[in-house]
């Protein structure tokens, strides 16, 4: 699945990752790489999206972390919707936080068709895996941290091989950082037919 000119609105994913590859547990190794550039920008991306989805172990540390944080984008973040994807959680206790039970996927897609601005999702944990695995995510983002991280890496043993198109490359907004930006590669079929099947 990718998206269609049906999709009134896009599915960001936007995580962190150290030079060989791990994604886990970012606030251990990043810390000290995020000053004022990416700050700046990590709030002009939040104020184009209307919502932030997440599962219950980034809703754990987010729900801890920001609802008394200063700055503007603490406040962005805890002004706007949140959905939660938990078959756990029954009382959330950040405010404009909605939990979801059932299938991330399908609600997910549901989400996805309502009219609105871009939704977002951070890291690529347990959650931001299922919904790249299902062709959720229109446009990933990675930043690449430089240093060497023990943790879980971007891509599990025994998940199927994803193809992605690179939209954008250069320097982050900080010293040491890598941007890159992609979205879902077409598939054979679909580059097929767009060049009238004459492979």
């Amino acid at each position: 699945m990718t998206q269609t000119e049906e999709n009134s609105r896009r599915l960001l994913q936007s995580l962190l990752v150290s030079l060989n590859g791990v994604a886990s547990e970012p606030l251990a190794w990043a810390g000290p790489y995020f000053g004022e550039g990416s700050a700046a920008h990590s709030l002009e991306v939040l104020e184009r999206c209307e919502a932030l989805l997440m599962g219950r172990r980034t809703y754990d540390v987010f729900s801890r972390q920001w609802p008394s944080a200063p700055g503007p984008y603490a406040a962005r973040l805890n002004a706007m919707p949140k959905y939660v994807f938990s078959s756990t959680l029954e009382d959330p206790r950040w405010n404009n936080t909605t939990v979801i039970g059932e299938d991330p996927v399908k609600a997910v897609a549901r989400l996805k068709q309502d009219p609105g601005q871009d939704l977002i999702v951070y890291g690529h944990g347990r959650f931001g895996q299922t919904l790249c695995d299902a062709g959720l995510v229109d446009e990933l983002t990675m930043t690449v941290v430089p240093v060497f991280a023990d943790g879980t890496p971007v891509h599990r043993p025994g998940r199927t091989p994803q193809a992605w198109e690179l939209l954008a490359a250069g320097p982050g907004k900080d010293p040491g950082l890598v941007s890159l930006t992609y979205r879902p590669a077409p598939s054979r079929e679909e580059t097929n037919a767009s060049d009238g099947g004459d492979r």
